[in-house]
């Protein structure tokens, strides 16, 4: 148990209320840091009520602060929104909050950052840390401005890059696709190929405490994802195995199935759905860090756990 206290942003959303519990249950005191007066969250030792765009005096906010994990920020799912948003939202706000940090002689900054920082929809071949990052929209260009920023700033900052992320509660995509398993209809899916790294919420926080830990400088970016890769039909099959049932798939040509998607105008999820992302995460192992379940048994977990909710 270490009693070291952890400034938190974005406690309220998906991944910020799993990291709450999860750093609280590792021993640490975590503060949160809200935008505006809302009930302070469960687990939280305490929080501060700050706008992160124009943090003028966080002086009492990180007084005492060991570490600040930073995983607020404008989300990816916020489809058509102006770049400025996301150079405001993503980009000033981490690099303001990293200053008053450098100031208050946080000993690590922690950015919850996103594969995106690194590559487009898919990329061929395995993704690493050593490739050179090349994001391909507006979300991915902000978390990796806001990446270069800290490096600029001399403090001693990580930044994770976890691909799609899944647990209790997850919207989006995932969300999507756990509803369609729980279908009791069979799914013309079994033909996609594409395959795509993820990674559970919990292993995430997994990774956020080993960096945590770490004693050693740090000063990079880091990919996390869990080892195993899986198509889309692999995904269904471990949520579907999750409820107690058959995989319940049927072969449908790839570019039928492309087709369709492009009369309804899915046809970027048709290029999520058939394409690869397989990301490795070398320097998160290099550390330690050792995934707890691998993703069909996450999956698995997942489907269960919502239908007992």
């Amino acid at each position: 148990m270490s009693g070291e206290l952890i400034a938190l942003t974005g406690a309220t959303g998906f991944i910020g209320r799993h990291l709450l519990r999860s750093l609280s249950a590792q021993g640490y005191r975590v503060r949160v840091l809200l935008r505006r007066p809302v009930e302070v969250p469960e687990g939280a030792s305490g929080a501060v009520v700050g706008d992160l765009s124009r943090p003028m005096n966080m002086s009492a906010a990180l007084a005492g602060v060991d570490a600040i994990v930073h995983s607020a920020g404008l989300a990816h799912a916020m489809s058509g929104t102006p770049e400025d948003d996301y150079r405001s939202s993503n980009i000033e706000a981490t690099r303001r909050l990293a200053e008053a940090a450098a100031k208050a002689r946080i000993g690590r900054f922690v950015f919850l950052s996103s594969i995106r920082a690194q590559t487009g929809i898919s990329a061929p071949g395995i993704v690493t840390e050593a490739d050179q990052a090349h994001p391909t929209d507006p979300y991915g260009r902000s978390k990796l401005a806001a990446e270069n920023a800290l490096a600029e700033i001399g403090i001693d900052w990580v930044a994770l890059r976890p691909v799609l992320v899944y647990g209790a509660g997850v919207k989006g995509n995932m969300a999507t696709l756990l509803r369609l398993a729980q279908t009791p209809y069979p799914l013309p899916l079994a033909g996609l190929s594409g395959r795509r790294s993820l990674i559970s919420v919990e292993n995430l926080s997994a990774a956020i405490v080993t960096v945590l830990r770490h004693r050693g400088t740090l000063g990079r970016a880091l990919a996390a994802a869990e080892p195993e890769a899986l198509r889309l039909p692999d995904m269904i099959a471990a949520l579907r195995s999750g409820l107690g049932r058959r995989p319940g798939l049927v072969p449908c040509p790839e570019s039928l199935f492309g087709l369709a998607c492009r009369l309804t105008g899915r046809s970027e999820a048709f290029a999520r759905l058939s394409s690869d992302l397989v990301v490795r995460s070398d320097g998160l192992a290099a550390l330690g860090w050792q995934p707890r379940l691998t993703s069909s048994e996450g999956l698995a977990a997942l489907a269960r756990g919502d239908a007992a909710t």
